[in-house]
C-alpha cells in the first residue's frame, strides 16, 4: 500500500464498508470492525477529512440497492463527497458489470476519486494496478457466482430431503419451535383451511368461498402474516378466487412438501420464473396433513370440472381498451343473451364483480354495442375534423385517373368470356359422363354446383365491365366515393382504433371517456 495524496484538504471522504454472510466465512479479517479500523488508519495517516462512514452489514456484493450504498450515491450527487475509500474492490461490489460502471464511468463523471487499499487501486493517479482492475472485478464476480452455485446446491439438497427452506410456510402451518427446516400445524388458522376444503366439497365455487370469507372478515394469508401492512388498493386485505383455487390445489395440505415452484433467473437478479409442475420438488409425508387424501382428490375433480366453463372468450372491436374510470381496472365482459339466443355483451366492473359485497366499486353495467357505437362516432368525428375530405379528394382523383389509364376493359372482357366458355364446356362434358355412367350421381352434383357457382360469379363480373365500358363513372364521382369509403371503413378498423386510442374509461354514471394516444386528437375531441 503505497498510495500518496498530495492535496488532502481538497477531499471530502466517504468510507464504505460492506459485509455479507458469505464474507464471514473468510474469517474475522473481513469484519466491519476490521474494515473500519483499516480505513480510519489510512485517513489519519494522510490527514483526510471524513464526511461520513457508510456500512452495509449483511448485504451481498451482487446487489447494488444497498441502503448505505445508495445513501452514499445520494451524497455524491449533492457534491458532499468526492472521494470513496474501501478496503478492497470486492467491498464495492462483486458484479463486474456494475462495478465497472461505477469505476469507469460514474465516479469519473462525478469527479470522485476512488481508492481500494489492499488492491492498490487509485483512480486519482496513473498506475498499472488500475489497468488490471477489470480483471479483479471479474474474479470477484466469479467468486460470487461460485458461492451462488454452492448455496443453490445445498438448498436443492434440502428440498429433496423434504426440509422447508422458504421464508413463510403455507397458510395453515408455522415453523417448528425447536426443529429447523420443519413445519407444524398452526392451530389458529388450520380450521379456516379445513373449512375452505369443506365448502369446496359441497360444490361451492372459489369466488363464492372468497366472498363468504370476506363477509365474515376473516384475515387473508397475507394479512395474517403481516404482509399487507400499509398496502393500498381495491384488492388489499380481501380473499380472491385465485387465492382459494391455489390453496385447493396445493399438496402441502395432504402432508407433502411442495417446493421449487419458482426459480431465480440468475444470482444477479431477483426476478423469478414459474416452473412447470413436473419440475417441482415434491416429497411425500413430511408433516402432519390438514386434509385427508380422499377429500383432496374429490376437490380436484370439482375444481377441474369448472375450468371449461371459463374458457369462452368474446371478440369485440374494443377488446382490451375498456377500463373502469373509478378503480382503473379492466372491465369484465358478460353475455346476457335474450330469448332468441344470440350474444348480447355487457361491460361490468371487474372489481365489483369479484368483491361485490365489499363495496369497493360499483357495477358500471353498460351494453358493449352502446359503447362501441359511441366510440366509433367520436373517432369518426375526430378523423373527419383532422382529415378534411376536400383535401383527400384530389389525391383519390389522381389515383382513379392513373388506374383508369392502366385499365384495358376490352382485354379483360375477352379473358372473362373465355373462362366462361371453358366452364360451360366442362359442364357439358360432365353431363355426358354422368349419362354414360363414368361419373357417379353424387360426384356430378357436387362438381356441378361448384362449377356453376364459379361461372355465375364470372358472368356478374362481365356485366359490370360491359356497363363501365358503355357508361363510365366520372373521375370526380369515383374519387368522392373512395374518400367516403375510406373515412367510413378506417374508423371501424381495430388496428386503427388500437393505434389511436390508449384506453376507454366507463364512469359510474355511464359516461364514456376516450383517451387518445396523441395530444392533437385530444384537443379535437
Amino acid at each position: 500500500m503505497y498510495l500518496e495524496i498530495s492535496n488532502p484538504m481538497d477531499y471530502h471522504v466517504a468510507l464504505y464498508i460492506r459485509l455479507s454472510k458469505e464474507d464471514e466465512t473468510e474469517g474475522p479479517s473481513q469484519s466491519v470492525t476490521n474494515q473500519k479500523s483499516l480505513l480510519n488508519e489510512f485517513v489519519q495517516q494522510h490527514r483526510l477529512s471524513v464526511y461520513d462512514t457508510y456500512i452495509d452489514d449483511g448485504w451481498s456484493g451482487t446487489n447494488f440497492d444497498r441502503p448505505d450504498f445508495q445513501r452514499m450515491i445520494g451524497d455524491i450527487e449533492t457534491k458532499k463527497v468526492n472521494m470513496v475509500i474501501t478496503k478492497d474492490l470486492s467491498r464495492l461490489g462483486r458484479d463486474y458489470i456494475m462495478t465497472g460502471h461505477y469505476m469507469e464511468r460514474y465516479f469519473p463523471e462525478k469527479r470522485v476519486r476512488y481508492i481500494s487499499l489492499l488492491d492498490g487501486i487509485d483512480t486519482g493517479v496513473e498506475s498499472s494496478a488500475n489497468d488490471i482492475t477489470p480483471f479483479r472485478a471479474i474474479m470477484n464476480d466469479m467468486y460470487a457466482k461460485d458461492i451462488s452455485k454452492k448455496i443453490k446446491s445445498v438448498k436443492r439438497d434440502k428440498q429433496r430431503k423434504g426440509q422447508f427452506i422458504g421464508g413463510k410456510p403455507m397458510y395453515g402451518y408455522k415453523m417448528h419451535p425447536t426443529e429447523k427446516n420443519k413445519i407444524v400445524t398452526d392451530e389458529e388458522v388450520a380450521p379456516v383451511v379445513r373449512r375452505i376444503f369443506a365448502m369446496a366439497l359441497t360444490g361451492m365455487s372459489c369466488r363464492k368461498i372468497a366472498a363468504t370469507l370476506n363477509e365474515e372478515g376473516i384475515p387473508t394469508p397475507a394479512t395474517y402474516c403481516g404482509w399487507n401492512m400499509g398496502r393500498k388498493g381495491p384488492y388489499a386485505g380481501l380473499w380472491s378466487s385465485e387465492r382459494i383455487s391455489e390453496m385447493l390445489q396445493n399438496e402441502t395440505y395432504i402432508g407433502n412438501m411442495v417446493q421449487g415452484r419458482t426459480v431465480k433467473i440468475s444470482y444477479k437478479s431477483k426476478k423469478c420464473l414459474r416452473q412447470a409442475r413436473e419440475n417441482w420438488v415434491v416429497v411425500e409425508n413430511t408433516h402432519e396433513p390438514l386434509i385427508d387424501a380422499d377429500t383432496f382428490q374429490k376437490v380436484q375433480l370439482l375444481v377441474n370440472s369448472r375450468k371449461h366453463t371459463r374458457s369462452r372468450t368474446y371478440d369485440f372491436l374494443l377488446k382490451g381498451l375498456i377500463f373502469c374510470h373509478e378503480c382503473g381496472y379492466p372491465m369484465a365482459v358478460l353475455n346476457r343473451p335474450p330469448v332468441s339466443g344470440e350474444d348480447r355483451l355487457f361491460f361490468v366492473c371487474r372489481t365489483y364483480q369479484r368483491f361485490t359485497k365489499a363495496g369497493v366499486c360499483s357495477c358500471h353495467s353498460i351494453k358493449e354495442q352502446v359503447v362501441t357505437e359511441a366510440v366509433l362516432a367520436k373517432v369518426r368525428e375526430v378523423c373527419e375534423a383532422y382529415l378534411d375530405p376536400k383535401n383527400l379528394q384530389p389525391i383519390a382523383a389522381d389515383a382513379v385517373e392513373k388506374a383508369r389509364k392502366e385499365e384495358n376493359h376490352e382485354a379483360e372482357i375477352q379473358s372473362i368470356q373465355g373462362k366462361i366458355d371453358s366452364l360451360t364446356a366442362n359442364l357439358d362434358k360432365m353431363y355426358m359422363d354422368r349419362l354414360t355412367g363414368l361419373l357417379a350421381e353424387a360426384d356430378f352434383e357436387r362438381i356441378y354446383q361448384r362449377v356453376k357457382m364459379d361461372r355465375t360469379s364470372l358472368e356478374e363480373k362481365l356485366k359490370e365491365l360491359e356497363a363501365q365500358k358503355e357508361s363510365p363513372i366520372s373521375t370526380e364521382a369515383r374519387a368522392k366515393e373512395l374518400v367516403l369509403q375510406f373515412l367510413d371503413s378506417a374508423c371501424t378498423s381495430r388496428e386503427l382504433l388500437v393505434s389511436l386510442i390508449e384506453r376507454v374509461e366507463l364512469t359510474e354514471d355511464k359516461r364514456i371517456i376516450i383517451k387518445f394516444r396523441f395530444r392533437e386528437l385530444e384537443a379535437i375531441s
